[in-house]
């Protein structure tokens, strides 16, 4: 029988982190050597979060974890010590495997780089839902044949990076499938500009902060008389993205380099 995956969670207290690693206690396959959480930092996590089978030790930051040996390190912190977290794991021969939303192209360049050096893996997911991954797919499908397209994101009104990582990855998979056509050219729009949106992977993005949303995700596609609209909504509880993080753990060993999108693992 082969040796369970030694996991380090970043972010193993909050929100999404919280019930990753209650799955991780489930796991037959893989155990937690290893947390990350400022504010529960020196406390057992299984005497924080109430689940006697996870007896690892919370540290205050990255470093301090990464001195236990693990075989994947997963990042689910804040945008500012996303980068630095990801590249410290890397250099300590784990694979990452990332949820946290805000970093740019020029961030996981130079993450990239350094895996492929070192041979490691980095997997980033804009959402670990298989619903959310199914729309993405969807979305590209529909891409293939029609040629105007924009994505539309609201979040919660605290929510500090925008777009959301959801959105980021529909923009880059649809910007690789064709860039969206335009009716009035951004140079040629009366009125603000900003109101059209960023520009990101040659497509239009959206992002709505108010209050009353989780996180939802639109992919908005329109053709002569007719439109389609390919829509992921989140609802208030965690669990649904728990399944898809434990299959990027165990399978991120299987890639190179830094790979976006939870199905780089479901083929």
């Amino acid at each position: 029988m082969a040796e369970a995956l030694r996991v380090i969670l970043a972010g193993a207290t909050g929100w999404a982190g919280s019930a990753l690693a209650r799955g991780i206690a489930t796991a037959d396959d893989m155990r937690l050597v290893g947390a990350v959480g400022r504010r529960a930092a020196g406390r057992r996590l299984g005497d924080v979060l109430q689940e006697p089978r996870l007896d690892c030790l919370v540290h205050g930051s990255a470093a301090e974890a990464l001195a236990a040996p693990a075989d994947v390190f997963v990042e689910f912190t804040k945008p500012e010590a996303a980068k630095a977290n990801i590249l410290a794991a890397v250099a300590a021969g784990c694979h990452a495997v990332v949820g946290t939303s805000g970093l740019t192209d020029a961030d996981y360049d130079e993450i990239d780089r350094v895996a492929r050096e070192r041979r490691r893996a980095v997997l980033a997911c804009g959402n670990f839902a298989i619903t959310a991954v199914l729309m993405m797919k969807f979305a590209e499908m529909a891409a293939g044949y029609l040629d105007h397209f924009e994505i539309v994101e609201a979040a919660h009104a605290d929510k500090v990076d925008t777009p959301s990582g959801t959105a980021r990855e529909l923009a880059a998979r649809l910007g690789r499938v064709k860039q969206a056509k335009l009716a009035v050219p951004l140079d040629q729009v009366r009125g603000p500009r900003e109101t059209r949106g960023a520009t990101m992977s040659g497509v239009q993005v959206h992002a709505m902060r108010v209050p009353g949303y989780l996180l939802a995700v639109e992919a908005v596609f329109g053709a002569a008389g007719e439109r389609l609209q390919i829509r992921h909504e989140a609802g208030a509880s965690a669990e649904p993205y728990v399944g898809g993080a434990l299959l990027a753990i165990r399978r991120v060993h299987t890639l190179v380099g830094v790979q976006r999108g939870l199905d780089a693992v479901m083929k």
